[in-house]
């Protein structure tokens, strides 16, 4: 005999996959089970610790059934909660070819737009683990091994503790699945980059307990930015052809060169030691590094999982889940952009065209572009005991449970010089005539040639000679790539621990129902490490400097959780239920919190159900937040101070006593004056951590309803609002808001870390991690369902879901002066998103059609050639804020499946089918592209083919 909690289990998971209309109303209504007992026993469900007899909640829960995952054309499980209407912009894109670090190429989901840290993921009730800056990889699930994917959109810190404000993702296996299951999924873009996966589950049981394995493999080839019009040119975009090129270029720059500009470039296939072969560089010849950047980073991923059960006694089992995952990521950026700024061409270089002074130069070491391979590994185990036991007549459930999670990762990268090997190779160099080579040094005092620069070995380097010419100290000469390029590896781990224990039942029976109440304890502890490679770490290359995170913490909770029924079976209140629940947090490093929650089920009638909730709510920093120490930049910024910067304030009392010259000019790369904002700097701003972080805080708050109405039979309907207020958030201030502040708003206390050479140019800011500010949204979920009866067509199913923003502000800071700034409409941050589904059946064959809409967004327009059609926007300061709006957007998905006779089926479909592409966003949201890193990419066709043994 199983446990008593398995009767309602197994027909609450047949209800769930049997049925997508939970992902309409976020209620499942419990089917009665065919046995002696003639009801069923308990359960419980996301977002409470307390068993029910049904799964209608009074949170507003979404599930995604295993039917609806093979529905769609997607093939991880962030793709499919990414289109939840609900979700947010992508936390790490991998749009975004700058991005670095651990997190790229994992797979995040943001509900709310609060962020993807802000909301809890748990793989079968239990917390995955964490990388250092506190995100959490939903890809080291397999798909294959998914049952049903619960999303609570709302707060839970009272039963779960940190990170659960935005809401919960509760990714439940497969359990008991008996037999065999292989699947093939291959697809490809219009372009021909294509994405693979192979999946295969086996599964085995007996009456006292059972085994599931899954095993995956997929591959998604990278798209080059130069593959795709909206990222050909840069950050101009499609329309703007040389616009954004950078003077950097590939084909070397002499700086005061012998030609009229000064910018002078190589006539290619002359001798580049003859000062009169060079002309004006044209735009033609700049460097648009935008062509070989990766659009979309490359992904390999592999996979395993296990989830094991067996019976000890009538009322204790053992189980157990162990999964195994190892990500390789691929990322590629332009080669770097070369300069004089680490070390001028030697006056007694052999390549010099002025022999005796020392010559600038500017080169993109296109020959190298910047590659990473970043491979991280996931161990996790997952045991535990649960049982069940009667006392006095009511059902209590316990579970005790050891859960290990080790993430490792390995980041190799090549493409940044080492420096202090470029600056040998720059320095004085001879044609040694026995040789036939220019090598080091002079023929006094030569320097031994070689690519082992620790040995004192040097092969010289000219930057003068463009791209694809041969010949001496050409960068297309591999030993010279090696001297110059080495590979640089980083490595990192991260491990969470967490024994926890649990107990839930009734105290004893009420008019209305059971008094129910749960209890438990949890300890838990995370520590990790992230380590930079040594040259780096010495700021050695032309990367950015980074320094070690390492740190841990641990913390101890107990929680409680009370369901009390006060009403039932009366008119105007079939139901009326309450749930409070309360968790205290004691921390190691910030001291304790306490979090409460209160909650209300009210069903006035058959078939309509009043739900409301009031939490609190927090999330810890992470490791990185604490003890990631200090990295540097080159940032985007717009200097107000600047002459040419929109709306510049150049002259006002802040700029003056900050010691700006009246008719400064703003300077980027290579100090060439700005004309495009915002504008690089050719210095690097310096960011990190603070181990004095305290938590940040959440208020929550959701009311909604859900109506069946009897004389529709098959349609549901919801309707629910949210309102979340988050304070002392964690922020590293970004360097346009300190700018602003200080020089545009008057904050003379955020001037403080800002500093300026006496030309006016600003050489360093720092812009640390601080709690401070906050951020507040609210808004609407709507859901309507319907499944029409069955008729001579088949059946019909229709899905609606839209979720619209009516607020989401940011405070910057906590100074008097700072207000609350509006970002509804801006990309990401989308005021209606809607989801239309439209499902048919007949027989074997099925059809499922999906539309994605977004509304319009909005983006600053200040600087020449963008488009711009509110020119007159004022901000919330009361400064000209030029913005440009773009309409809205709407994604097509259709997909035909047959099953078919030998117990297979097979689906052939394409992700936005009429090939739609998003507008051009200057501001590069999401991506490092003028395109929204969260949008389709092009048409995307694939196939699907399942066997079933």
């Amino acid at each position: 005999m199983t446990l008593k909690t398995n009767k309602l289990r197994d027909a609450i998971s047949f209800a769930l996959v049997g049925t997508s209309a939970l992902a309409a109303s976020g209620v499942a209504f419990a089917q009665e089970e065919n046995k002696d007992a003639g009801q069923l026993d308990t359960v419980v469900v996301t977002g409470s610790r307390i068993p029910r007899a049904e799964l209608e909640n009074e949170q507003p829960i979404i599930t995604v059934s295993r039917e609806q995952i093979e529905k769609q054309g997607f093939s991880s499980v962030a793709d499919i909660l990414q289109n939840l209407t609900s979700a947010g912009s992508p936390a790490i894109s991998r749009a975004n070819a700058l991005s670095s670090g651990e997190d790229v190429g994992g797979y995040y989901i943001d509900l709310r737009n609060l962020g993807a840290s802000r909301t809890l993921i748990l793989l079968n009730g239990k917390r995955l683990g964490v990388s250092t800056s506190g995100l959490q990889d939903l890809g080291q699930i397999p798909m294959s091994a998914i049952e049903r994917i619960d999303v609570l959109k709302d707060g839970a810190s009272s039963i779960y503790g940190s990170d659960a404000i935005a809401g919960v993702v509760n990714v439940i296996t497969r359990k008991n699945f008996e037999g065999a299951q292989a699947d093939v999924y291959l697809g490809a873009y219009d372009q021909g980059e294509s994405k693979q996966d192979y999946s295969f589950t086996i599964g085995a049981n007996s009456d006292r307990g059972g085994l599931t394995f899954s095993a995956e493999y997929s591959k998604e080839d990278p798209v080059l930015g130069g593959d795709r019009e909206f990222s050909r040119y840069g950050n101009s975009g499609r329309n703007f052809p040389f616009s954004g090129w950078s003077l950097i270029s590939q084909n070397g720059v002499w700086l005061g060169g012998n030609c009229s500009s000064g910018l002078c470039t190589l006539n290619r296939g002359s001798d580049p030691r003859d000062p009169n072969n060079y002309h004006n560089i044209t735009p033609a010849e700049r460097s648009n590094a935008n062509e070989v950047m990766y659009v979309q980073t490359g992904l390999e991923r592999k996979s395993t999982f296990l989830s094991a059960s067996y019976d000890i006694t009538q009322n204790i089992r053992f189980v157990t889940d162990i999964g195994y995952n190892k990500r390789i990521t691929q990322q590629q950026i332009a080669g770097y952009p070369g300069n004089y700024g680490f070390g001028l061409l030697s006056a007694n270089s052999y390549f010099n065209p002025a022999p005796g002074a020392d010559q600038y130069w500017f080169r993109r070491f296109w020959e190298l572009p910047r590659r990473t391979r970043s491979e991280l590994q996931t161990v996790r185990v997952s045991l535990g005991l649960e049982g069940s036991f009667d006392l006095n007549d009511h059902l209590w459930t316990w579970d005790v449970g050891f859960l290990s999670n080790e993430n490792t990762n390995n980041k190799y990268a090549r493409g940044d010089a080492y420096v202090p090997a470029l600056q040998a190779a720059l320095g004085p160099s001879y044609l040694n005539s026995a040789t036939g080579r220019v090598e080091c040094g002079s023929s006094t005092s030569p320097t031994p040639y070689g690519t082992n620069f620790g040995n004192g070995e040097c092969i010289p380097f000219n930057p003068f000679l463009p791209y694809g010419q041969a010949g001496q100290g050409s960068l297309g000469n591999s030993a010279l790539q090696a001297f110059l390029f080495p590979e640089y590896h980083d490595a990192g781990k991260t491990q969470t621990t967490d024994y926890t224990a649990n107990i839930a039942g009734s105290l004893f029976s009420m008019p209305a129902g059971d008094f129910g109440i749960a209890f438990g304890l949890e300890h838990r502890s995370e520590e990790g490490r992230f380590v930079p490679d040594a040259v780096n770490q010495a700021g050695q290359s032309t990367g950015l400097p980074a320094t070690t995170t390492q740190g841990s913490y641990s913390l101890d909770e107990a929680y409680l959780e009370l369901e009390i029924p006060v009403l039932a079976d009366l008119p105007g209140a079939k139901e009326l239920t309450f749930n409070v629940a309360s968790r205290y947090s004691d921390y190691s490093n910030f001291g304790n919190t306490t979090n409460n929650k209160f909650q209300m089920r009210w069903r006035p009638m058959d078939g309509l159900l009043v739900r409301a909730t009031y939490a609190d709510g927090f999330r810890a920093p992470a490791i990185a937040d604490l003890y990631g120490g200090v990295g540097g930049s080159f940032e985007y910024y717009t200097d107000p101070c600047g002459i040419g910067a929109p709306g510049t304030v150049n002259g006002n009392a802040a700029c003056n006593a900050a010691g700006v010259p009246v008719g400064y000019v703003q300077l980027g790369q290579a100090n060439v004056p700005c004309t495009v904002y915002p504008c690089q700097t050719n210095f690097q701003f310096l960011s990190g951590s603070n181990p004095n972080l305290s938590p940040e805080t959440a208020k929550s708050k959701t009311a909604g309803i859900v109506w069946s109405p009897k004389f529709a039979d098959g349609l549901d309907l919801s309707l629910d609002w949210y309102d979340v207020k988050i304070d002392d958030t964690i922020i590293s201030d970004s360097v346009d808001n300190i700018l602003n502040d200080c020089y545009r708003n008057g904050i003379a206390a955020r001037c403080a870390g800002i500093v300026r050479n006496s030309a006016g140019a600003i050489t360093n800011l720092f812009y640390g991690l601080t709690n401070a500010g906050g951020l507040r949204t609210e808004g609407y979920d709507l859901g309507v369902h319907y499944r029409l009866p069955e008729f001579s067509l088949g059946k019909f199913t229709l899905d609606w879901q839209t979720s619209y923003t009516s607020k989401y502000d940011q405070l910057a800071d906590n100074s008097a002066d700072t207000k609350w700034v509006g970002y509804v409409g801006y990309p990401g941050i989308f005021r209606v998103r809607s989801n239309f589904g439209v499902d048919w059946t007949k027989g074997d064959f099925s059809i499922a059609y999906m539309a994605r809409y977004y509304s319009g967004m909005k983006e600053t327009c200040a600087s020449a050639p963008r488009p711009c059609s509110d020119p007159t926007h004022i901000d919330t300061y009361g400064n000209l804020d030029k913005q440009n709006r773009t309409g809205s957007n709407t994604f097509h998905d259709l997909q035909f499946s047959a099953r078919l006779p030998w117990n297979a089926t097979a689906s052939i479909g394409a992700n936005n089918v009429t090939n739609h592409l998003g507008p051009i966003m200057f501001s590069a949201p999401n991506s490092s592209f003028p395109y929204y890193g969260g949008f389709d990419i092009g048409r995307f066709w694939y196939v699907k083919y399942q066997q079933r043994f």
